[in-house]
């Protein structure tokens, strides 16, 4: 693996994109310094020119390199959960580029736990402008093979660092202005940054920057996927002519017609396989994917954020 690092963070050098493993989901990554690299990212993606990518540092020590001034909350919440799946916004730098931020005066900073993402990181030197290595709107990625038939040759290298081990993207505070924001639910809840910051969090408003996957359609599959409520799942299962596969937390019920995926019943475990589940059942042919709604609880909001915006994407209803 040390002489892919070194490859990887040569086409990094370079101007090239490489796509490499989080403990998120898998990123495809560019110079963040670099503007016409990070423009390559865009163009690989077929992602909006104003949607921002995040930037990817090595430790919270370089926090200050991108960031005009870190906040008080800022230093909290990275000394409490980097490395990890956390990701802040903060007022831009003022040599940060457009490129990165879609234009606006903010950015976003994470530092990735992952091994490989670290050693990259470390090797390369620099800041990784690095969003999901997918196509835009589409599933996110969570083993190099799911790159690999998402982005072909669009990418220059492809370090394989196993399968993620959340498997969805990272929470997004915006920590810019003077009151701290959930902008994008991830594994690491409201309560656990509440707990650290000692105030609630505000909810994302008009107002708020715009962020990585806070678009209404996102993390969609090709085929139309439904978000139903149980009793609805059961009706569709017991009655269906099309060719249907249900997605649950829960085994199939004796009535079932259809084909049925048990998930796994906790939220730990739904989000690590959620991704891969569903690039398998897009890849299989049928008419419909129909998902369980997960419930109406804190520790899913991340499972079902994701779920929702992939069945916007997908056209498909959801409760």
């Amino acid at each position: 693996m040390t002489d892919a690092i070194a490859r990887a963070a040569a086409v990094l050098d370079s101007g090239g994109l490489v796509a490499f493993p989080t403990e998120t989901v898998y990123g495809l990554g560019a110079d963040a310094a670099n503007p016409d690299a990070v423009r390559r990212i865009f163009e690989a993606k077929g992602r909006p020119a104003d949607h921002p990518v995040i930037v990817h540092v090595a430790d919270a020590v370089d926090l200050g390199a991108w960031a005009r001034t870190v906040s008080d909350a800022a230093r909290k919440l990275a000394q409490a959960f980097w490395p990890g799946p956390l990701t802040l916004i903060v007022e831009r730098a003022a040599a940060v580029s457009d490129a990165v931020t879609g234009g606006q005066d903010t950015v976003g900073v994470r530092v990735p736990s992952h091994p490989v993402a670290q050693a990259l990181l470390r090797t390369f030197g620099r800041g990784i402008a690095g969003p999901s290595a997918n196509r835009f709107g589409r599933i996110s990625p969570t083993t190099a093979d799911h790159v690999r038939a998402e982005l072909g040759d669009r990418v220059d290298l492809v370090l394989d660092g196993g399968q993620t081990e959340v498997g969805i993207e990272s929470t997004i505070i915006d920590v810019s202005g003077a009151h701290p924001a959930l902008l994008r639910p991830g594994m690491i809840s409201a309560a656990q940054l509440e707990a650290v910051l000692g105030e609630p969090l505000s909810a994302a408003s008009r107002t708020s920057p715009r962020v990585s996957g806070a678009l209404a359609a996102h993390y969609a599959p090709t085929t139309p996927l439904d978000l139903l409520a149980s009793r609805d799942v059961d009706a569709i299962a017991s009655t269906a002519s099309q060719r249907i596969v249900v997605l649950a937390r829960r085994p199939a019920p004796a009535s079932a017609r259809v084909a049925w995926i048990a998930a796994p019943a906790d939220p730990v475990g739904y989000a690590h396989d959620l991704y891969a589940q569903l690039r398998a059942l897009d890849a299989a042919g049928f008419d419909r994917i129909v998902v369980e709604a997960p419930p109406a609880d804190p520790a899913w909001a991340a499972v079902r954020d994701r779920l929702t915006r992939a069945a916007f994407g997908a056209g498909g209803e959801t409760p």
